[in-house]
């Protein structure tokens, strides 16, 4: 039997990429990756955690750096090499490492263990995967911010939706240099594609 004052099992997943262009080109500040861990839990109960990111082969030490931190911050690390993409057209090449299927696939393998899932993101492909996991009675909620998530994702969550400036006295990581690789390991091109289809929104 649930009681209305219940403690909620809670996973959080983040997606790396589309954080870390989210802060840089949307909020124009860092969050603290351990303190936005314990703002999201409040008082319920951490099930787990989970960091997605792509890494440069061979992986640059500031990102190896940056896993480590994670993990003693409390999350599990997921990491994938960034694959040179060429186009033929301009003759420009691009990294990426596309990650929306491991966050999936973790989010029904371990669907078990959570009564609430949060996710950080402004991708609208997540849009079918959170509609799923609330027909079978998860409680969903996004956190991104206005203007950097996909319109489709923010409609389908409806009032289960943190934006990021909200939490910024709670979180935000103090002022010093960012490693142009942290967060992410993506090159500026993706933004385009990683901040969540912004165009749209």
């Amino acid at each position: 039997m649930a009681y209305p004052f219940a403690k909620k099992r809670v996973s959080i997943f983040v997606d790396g990429a589309n954080m870390f262009y989210t802060q840089k080109k949307g909020l124009g500040w860092f969050f603290d990756p351990a303190k936005l861990l314990k703002v999201l839990r409040g008082d319920d109960d951490l099930t787990d955690a989970y960091w997605y990111m792509g890494l440069k082969q061979p992986p640059d030490p500031r990102d190896e750096n940056f896993v480590r931190f994670l993990a003693y911050a409390g999350y599990v690390v997921r990491t994938k090499g960034l694959k040179t993409i060429y186009d033929s057209e301009t003759g420009e090449t691009t990294q990426k490492a596309n990650l929306d299927v491991e966050i999936v696939m973790d989010m029904f393998n371990t669907i078990e263990n959570y009564d609430k899932v949060i996710l950080l993101s402004g991708d609208g492909d997540f849009e079918r995967a959170l509609e799923l996991l609330r027909s079978r009675g998860k409680e969903i909620c996004v956190v991104s911010t206005q203007n950097w998530i996909a319109a489709e994702l923010r409609m389908a969550v409806g009032s289960h939706f943190i934006d990021l400036q909200d939490l910024r006295d709670r979180i935000e990581r103090p002022e010093r240099p960012i490693p142009p690789s942290s967060f992410s390991s993506a090159p500026a091109t993706e933004s385009s594609e990683s901040a969540g289809d912004s165009a749209n929104a």
